[in-house]
């Protein structure tokens, strides 16, 4: 399969790198959008559960907004690859911003019951996984090979600063005083970066690479073939995998295990959360010039080992600075990977197929991370809180054993980019 570029250069002399405006325009964006999400993601289950008081009604919001990441994901990648990336974008957060525009309002008038959360909840996801594939494919255009793992650093660094730390911060200071107004806090979020990925260059698909009359089953195919074939990015899919479940196992039995194994109290269990934010901020600041210095496999590799040490030495911890460590390097191992991951694959990915296989990663880092918190809670019943946390460990070094060594070889391919793009 080529591996020639699918965005053609249409003319323009659009500049790229981090120092040009575009780059800097779709930063801007990513951080606005990420605050807003931010916010959502803590607002939407607080919000159900202090409206509902209902378990079921709580899990069927949190369903809903992850269930897309699993049904959507790799079908949303493969039509991204046919159109205008800016436009789907534009059109993804214009949506979201009626949408809950719309909850707030619901809210205000009280008429947001269960089927109306869970329901915004998984158009909601649906619309951002259409918007995170397209926003991934103009990442790569308008930064330019040269700065490629640097802008991926940016990327996901403004994203752990915007879901993990300002967002929540911003809906436990909103929430207090109106609930409604985190929606609409997020609704706004979505207008202005609409309007800012508006002004960004219009990258166009050039459809010659790929099949014509292809249907959408065909070319989701393509995809799956071209990385079934493909060692490298084989290898960290299977890594991606592993690191989902583990995460997923940590998320839902962190607060658990601080409060009952830690003794930690309430109010300051959200620590552990912003240890793990903050190490993951500075080591996807740090990502690039470790893979320059020490080579991007070999820092992948180290990346992994220190998440799954950071798993295991949680589930050992009996005390709260030990844990402070365990998550400090689980935050750090992420963050890391995280940046280097998605530089390799994008450069190892024929053009044409970045949407899709963005897809498909995101496909299982979203989709397992539910049934590893789903697994979580009956083998903790079965062994305990702190074995449930080793075996996450376990299963990710024993995962790195095997994928070690293609991540050690693989060579990412220097594929040519667009020299320009045509400015809409």
């Amino acid at each position: 399969m080529s591996g020639r570029p699918a965005l053609a250069a249409t003319g323009g002399g659009w500049p790229t790198g981090l120092r040009t405006p575009s780059f800097r325009r779709i930063t801007a964006a990513w951080l606005v959008s990420t605050v807003g999400d931010g916010v959502r993601m803590a607002a939407l289950p607080l919000y159900t559960a202090v409206s509902t008081r209902d378990p079921i009604a709580v899990s069927v919001v949190a369903a809903a907004e992850v269930v897309p990441w699993l049904f959507v994901s790799a079908a949303a990648g493969a039509l991204v690859d046919r159109s205008r990336p800016r436009r789907v974008v534009v059109v993804a957060h214009t949506l979201r911003f009626v949408l809950l525009a719309a909850l707030a309002f619901a809210i205000v008038t009280d008429r947001a019951g269960v089927v109306v959360l869970a329901a915004v909840a998984l158009a909601v996801t649906t619309i951002e996984t259409f918007a995170d594939s397209a926003a991934q494919v103009l990442l790569v255009e308008l930064a330019g090979e040269a700065d490629l793992s640097r802008a991926n650093s940016r990327f996901v660094s403004v994203q752990t600063a915007g879901e993990n730390l300002i967002g929540p911060l911003l809906a436990g200071a909103v929430f207090a005083w109106s609930p409604a107004a985190c929606f609409g806090l997020d609704a706004l979020s979505f207008g202005v970066a609409a309007a800012v990925i508006a002004r960004l260059p219009d990258v166009r698909p050039d459809r010659s690479a790929d099949g014509a009359g292809e249907s959408l089953r065909q070319r989701i195919l393509a995809g799956l073939r071209f990385l079934a074939f493909h060692p490298a990015l084989r290898a960290q899919l299977i890594a991606v995998a592993a690191g989902a479940a583990a995460a997923g196992v940590m998320n839902a039995l962190l607060a658990l295990y601080a409060l009952e194994v830690l003794g930690m109290r309430p109010s300051f269990m959200p620590s552990l959360l912003i240890i793990l934010a903050v190490a993951g901020l500075l080591s996807s600041r740090a990502a690039p010039a470790l893979a320059e210095s020490l080579g991007e496999g070999r820092v992948m590799v180290t990346a992994l080992m220190v998440c799954a040490g950071g798993f295991t030495l949680l589930g050992l911890a009996t005390g709260v600075p030990v844990a402070f460590v365990a998550c400090a390097a689980v935050g750090a191992g992420s963050g890391c990977w995280n940046v280097l991951s998605a530089t390799r694959r994008q450069r190892l990915t024929p053009r044409h197929l970045l949407g899709r296989l963005g897809g498909v990663y995101q496909m299982l880092a979203w989709g397992l991370m539910p049934l590893g918190a789903a697994l979580a809670g009956p083998l903790a019943k079965a062994t305990s809180l702190g074995a449930v946390l080793v075996g996450s460990g376990l299963l990710v070094i024993v995962v790195l054993l095997l994928v070690a060594r293609p991540l050690l070889r693989a060579d990412p391919a220097r594929t040519a980019l667009p020299d320009a793009v045509e400015r809409g």
